[in-house]
């Protein structure tokens, strides 16, 4: 072999490659007003990295020095860390090296379910099981319960929270996710089974576990004086809301000011329309403070729409850079909707109403027909299972939960352009993150295709040159509706079909004419 083919003698840039082949571009990301953006960060769980991905990266940093330098960024840009002694042991590694820190820009935090009660109890318990004795080990729980109650006495988390927001000087984005491993997820279905009276005194919770995290995360962001601009929750429970109303009002706004992307999903339906409303205060606080938002989502159970105004929420305020906008599982009249996007009419290049019911009165049309003809930065809009409340009322009255996912026609991952790589089991925003790699450093979030428009989304550009601001007529090359009046709106049902030619109607408005 002459030494010009040697690995060692390639380029930088050659080995880059390389390992952009392995993995993807630590650097590459998706554009906060794409329409892929909201689905990657609200709606969809970081993929566990291909382990043989993860061993390959890992083996070309073992070949020498230079390798070793050159491929840190492919292992540390993204870090996920479990809220376990061995996974806050590792992040405590991490952030003692700077040279491996400095590359972290996003931070996971995957934490279980919290052992509320009846931890002393769970090995009598499961000895007992006989039904699940194969595959339910004592020892492991009950670890798994020790670990808990010792990080929590000592506050061994908060400790190394802290220590790693204020290594991480490059960090832009933080997510909390709840995690469920096949273990837990056992623990969980033999415990809702069992007869056995020990049964009934071990609870599993996630909203103290998600309160905890919550408070914990914010307080290592607040004294590191973190540079981070972006948070997703897309498994946060309203619990946490207030908890964090009443635990640090005061450095609320202080966080709040930092933010350009927030993204939050409540997932659990117990007094939730009343915990939001006591919650409109804090929200009124945040959204008041946050002005660099350019990318926000607040989105609830799909199968359990709120009856909350926008304006409980969102208070009337105006983002002056606010580009990408997503609201799920609401009860809203028309109007709330025109309002929130007239108010934002010069700045809005995507619009997410993802699982919106009308209430009785208002008519889709009509709000189509205001979105065509005022929006005019608008290049994409998500109508997924829309409809009318009455009609979803009606639809699941005898039921006793709506699926995630089921509504208004089919609506699987491929329709919706995921591959099927990225899927993950259960609903869109009701499942667990359930990898089992502790060392999930990356995720190949740059390859989904956009979600709601199937394969042709993912050319829709972002920029002045997009076909919708081109500067002529093309009213006679459009097989579209005419006006908002030949939509076909009943004002009744929306149909699969239908709302999907109403999501290209909208954008597809003629620059000359925009008629309506």
């Amino acid at each position: 072999m002459s030494n010009s083919s040697k690995p060692h003698t390639l380029s930088n840039e050659l080995l880059k490659d390389i390992l952009d082949i392995l993995d993807a571009d630590p650097d590459r990301s998706i554009n906060i007003d794409r329409r892929a953006y909201l689905s990657v960060e609200s709606f969809r769980l970081p993929s566990p990295p291909v382990p043989s991905r993860a061993h390959d990266i890992g083996n070309f940093r073992l070949t020498c020095r230079r390798f070793g330098e050159i491929g840190i960024p492919y292992q540390f840009t993204k870090v996920a860390t479990r809220f376990s002694r061995h996974g806050l042991d590792r992040l405590d590694k991490i952030c003692s090296q700077s040279h491996l820190a400095k590359h972290t820009r996003k931070f996971s935090y995957l934490v279980p379910y919290f052992y509320v009660e009846g931890r002393e109890k769970l090995e009598q318990f499961l000895a007992s099981e006989s039904k699940h004795q194969a595959w339910l080990a004592p020892a492991l729980f009950q670890n798994k319960a020790d670990d808990q109650r010792l990080i929590l006495q000592t506050a061994e988390d908060t400790r190394i929270l802290r220590k790693a927001m204020a290594a991480f000087v490059s960090l832009q984005h933080v997510q909390i996710l709840r995690l469920q491993d096949e273990a837990h997820r056992m623990l969980l279905e033999a415990l809702q089974e069992s007869e056995l009276p020990q049964a009934s005194t071990i609870d599993l919770k996630w909203t103290p576990a998600c309160i905890h995290a919550t408070s914990t995360v914010a307080q290592a962001l607040l004294h590191a004086k973190s540079p981070f601009s972006r948070f997703s929750g897309p498994m946060m429970n309203s619990q946490s809301a207030l908890v964090i109303k009443d635990r640090i009002p005061s450095t609320v706004p202080l966080l709040a000011s930092r933010l350009t992307c927030l993204e939050l999903h409540f997932d659990d339906t117990e007094a939730l329309e009343e915990r939001m409303r006591a919650a409109s205060r804090l929200f009124k606080t945040v959204f008041t403070a946050a002005q660099n938002l350019q990318a926000l989502h607040v989105g609830f159970p799909s199968r359990s729409p709120v009856d909350l105004g926008l304006e409980e929420i969102f208070h009337s305020v105006h983002w002056e850079k606010l580009r990408a906008f997503g609201i799920q599982a609401w009860r809203l009249t028309g109007d709330e909707i025109v309002q929130l996007a007239r108010r934002h009419s010069k700045t809005l290049r995507g619009l997410r109403l993802r699982d919106v019911q009308l209430r009785e009165g208002s008519m889709w049309k009509d709000v189509l027909a205001m979105l065509r003809s005022e929006m005019e930065q608008l290049d994409w809009v998500s109508l997924r299972r829309i409809d009318y409340a009455r009609h979803f009322d009606e639809m699941w009255a005898d039921s006793m939960e709506v699926a995630d996912g089921s509504l208004g026609g089919s609506e699987s991952e491929e329709e919706e352009g995921f591959p099927p790589h990225f899927s993950v089991p259960g609903s869109d925003n009701d499942s667990d993150y359930s990898g089992n790699d502790e060392d999930m450093d990356s995720e190949n979030e740059h390859s989904l295709a956009d979600t709601d428009h199937g394969p042709e989304a993912n050319e829709i550009a972002l920029s002045p040159n997009t076909t919708a601001s081109l500067p002529f007529c093309t009213c006679s090359r459009s097989s579209d509706p005419a006006g908002a009046d030949d939509l076909g709106d009943n004002g009744l049902f929306v149909l699969y079909h239908q709302r999907k030619m109403w999501e290209k109607w909208v954008v597809g408005r003629c620059p000359e004419h925009n008629t309506v």
